[in-house]
C-alpha cells in the first residue's frame, strides 16, 4: 500500500477517536464506581463487563500488533470468561419460559392420604391436631362474645367520666390556660427547628446547583477543546490539499 492511499485511513482514525473522545467524555469524568452507583443492577453489571472487555480486548490487540502470539496469552482465557458473562446477562433479560406440566395439589393430598390411611400414628396424630383447632376456634367465639358482651358497660362509664371532665371544666379555668402555655412552647420549639431544617436544605440545594454548574462548564470546556481540534485539522488537510 502506498503513503498516498495511507493518508485518508489515518485522517479517518483521528475523526473516529475524536467521536470516541466525545462519547466517553460523561464516563470518563468520574471513576467507574461513581457512575455504577447510579445505575439499577441489570445496567451496573453491563457497565463493568463492557468495561472489563473493552479493555482487555485493547491488550490482545497490542499484543497482537507487537508480534505476541495473543491467543497463548491469559488475557485471551480472561475474554473468554468475560463472554461467558455476556451469556449469562442475554439469559437473565430473556423472559422465563412458562411451565407446561402443573402439580394438582388437591389430587397429590388425596394421593397422601390415600397411602397413610392404614398407619394408626399419623391417624392419632391426625385427630389431635383436629380437636385442637376446634379447641382454639371454640375458644375464640368465647372470647369475642365476652368482648361484645363487655361493649354496653363500658360505654356507660364513659358517659360517667364525660359528665365528671365538664363539671371540672367549669371549675378549673385557671388550669386550662397553663396548659395553653405549656402547649405553645413546644410549637415555638418547633417552628425554629423547621426554620434551621428549611436553612440547611437551602443550602444543600444551592451547592448542589454549584456542582451542575461546574459540571456544565467543563463540559462546555471539552466541546470547545474538540472544535478547535477539528478546525485546526481541517485546516491542516485544506493546506496538504492545496500543496
Amino acid at each position: 500500500m502506498e503513503p498516498a492511499d495511507l493518508i485518508p485511513l489515518i485522517e479517518r482514525l483521528d475523526d473516529d477517536v475524536d467521536d470516541l473522545e466525545e462519547a466517553l467524555a460523561p464516563i470518563l469524568e468520574s471513576t467507574v464506581i461513581e457512575t455504577s452507583k447510579k445505575l439499577p443492577v441489570l445496567d451496573k453489571a453491563k457497565f463493568h463487563v463492557m468495561t472489563a472487555y473493552a479493555l482487555e480486548s485493547l491488550i490482545f490487540s497490542y499484543l497482537r500488533l507487537h508480534g505476541v502470539k495473543a491467543t497463548e496469552h491469559p488475557v485471551y482465557r480472561e475474554l473468554k470468561r468475560v463472554k461467558q458473562y455476556f451469556d449469562k446477562i442475554k439469559a437473565l433479560e430473556a423472559e422465563p419460559e412458562q411451565r407446561t406440566m402443573v402439580l394438582d395439589k388437591q389430587a397429590a393430598g388425596r394421593f397422601i392420604k390415600h397411602g397413610l390411611a392404614g398407619n394408626e400414628k399419623l391417624d392419632l396424630q391426625r385427630e389431635e391436631q383436629l380437636a385442637k383447632e376446634k379447641a382454639r376456634a371454640q375458644l375464640k367465639a368465647s372470647l369475642l362474645a365476652k368482648k361484645a358482651d363487655a361493649t354496653p358497660e363500658t360505654s356507660g362509664k364513659d358517659v360517667s367520666s364525660d359528665s365528671g371532665s365538664d363539671a371540672d371544666q367549669k371549675s378549673g379555668p385557671a388550669s386550662d390556660a397553663e396548659e395553653a402555655e405549656t402547649s405553645r412552647k413546644p410549637h415555638a420549639s418547633e417552628a425554629r427547628a423547621g426554620g434551621s431544617k428549611k436553612s440547611k436544605k437551602s443550602k444543600t440545594k444551592s451547592s448542589a446547583k454549584d456542582e451542575r454548574r461546574k459540571k456544565r462548564r467543563g463540559k462546555e470546556e471539552l466541546k470547545g477543546r474538540h472544535k478547535e481540534r477539528r478546525k485546526k485539522k481541517d485546516d491542516a488537510r485544506k493546506t496538504r490539499k492545496e500543496t
